[in-house]
């Protein structure tokens, strides 16, 4: 009796067409609330779009039996960021309420934490579920800088563009992706770029007051990438080191080895 090893990727799936569902119902809802333009729509529907079709791929590849509970709370989210990216988007063209962007970022930031506890806690952490979330937390940086940027200037964009620019560096120098170790301070750090980006949003303080904050965001993700870049270009530097010695000890072993066989002969 042969056993089916067949991967059936349509429940998780269609899970993710649930998200991209859910996605659209919250466009409309934003756009009977608040009369969202063109340009808004147009941004949500691609985000829908482009979030089902990356995630589905990723399922596909990662063969993942189940969607699992961490990951539908990580959705979740991505759907409340679609909606800011469609407000901030919209906000090019009108004015939308302040109210209801903050509304959505805070529930999206309150979240943050909570998959990657249901993931340890039902034993269901994945790669695909950390890449997830992490992406989802990335592109939601980005698209508050681009809001902030409209008061602040494009500098403000230095915060959300740090992590792609990084990426793309990784590209050109490998020894970037090297896997680095659990550290509090980077967590810290990321969790406190979009606090600080959604009060300088909230345009609640000062002026002055919301550039020192944004300065202040800019300032600690400089330090964190920096001491990372510092800490996996080090590391990188002695694995170089240590295969040269490797190799200096492999050769001299051989050529004692040839030595040892023309005495030999």
């Amino acid at each position: 009796m042969a056993l089916n090893n067949t991967y059936d990727a349509r429940p998780a799936q269609q899970e993710t067409a649930v998200g991209a569902g859910v996605q659209i119902l919250l466009l409309a809802l934003l756009g009977t609330a608040i009369g969202m333009g063109p340009a808004g729509w147009v941004t949500g529907l691609v985000f829908a779009v482009a979030t089902w079709a990356v995630l589905s791929r990723a399922l596909h590849r990662s063969r993942l039996s189940s969607f699992g509970a961490a990951n539908r709370v990580t959705l979740g989210r991505a759907t409340l960021v679609g909606g800011v990216t469609a407000l901030v988007a919209d906000s090019f063209e009108s004015a939308p309420p302040v109210s209801v962007l903050v509304g959505l970022t805070a529930v999206a930031l309150v979240l943050d934490g909570v998959d990657g506890k249901v993931a340890r806690r039902t034993g269901t952490s994945t790669a695909l579920g950390a890449r997830f979330d992490m992406e989802v937390d990335a592109f939601l940086i980005l698209v508050l800088s681009v809001y902030v940027s409209m008061s602040l200037g494009p500098w403000v964009l230095l915060i959300g563009g740090m992590r792609y620019a990084f990426v793309a560096a990784a590209r050109l120098a490998p020894w970037l992706n090297a896997p680095l170790p659990p550290s509090t301070a980077r967590k810290t750090v990321a969790a406190l770029q979009g606090i600080l980006l959604l009060l300088a949003g909230a345009d609640l303080l000062p002026h002055a007051a919301n550039l020192g904050v944004v300065l202040l965001a800019l300032g600690l993700l400089v330090w964190s990438f920096g001491r990372d870049v510092l800490w996996l270009w080090r590391r990188s530097r002695m694995r170089a080191m240590v295969a040269a010695e490797v190799d200096e000890v492999l050769e001299s072993s051989v050529e004692e080895v040839l030595v040892e066989a023309t005495r030999a002969a």
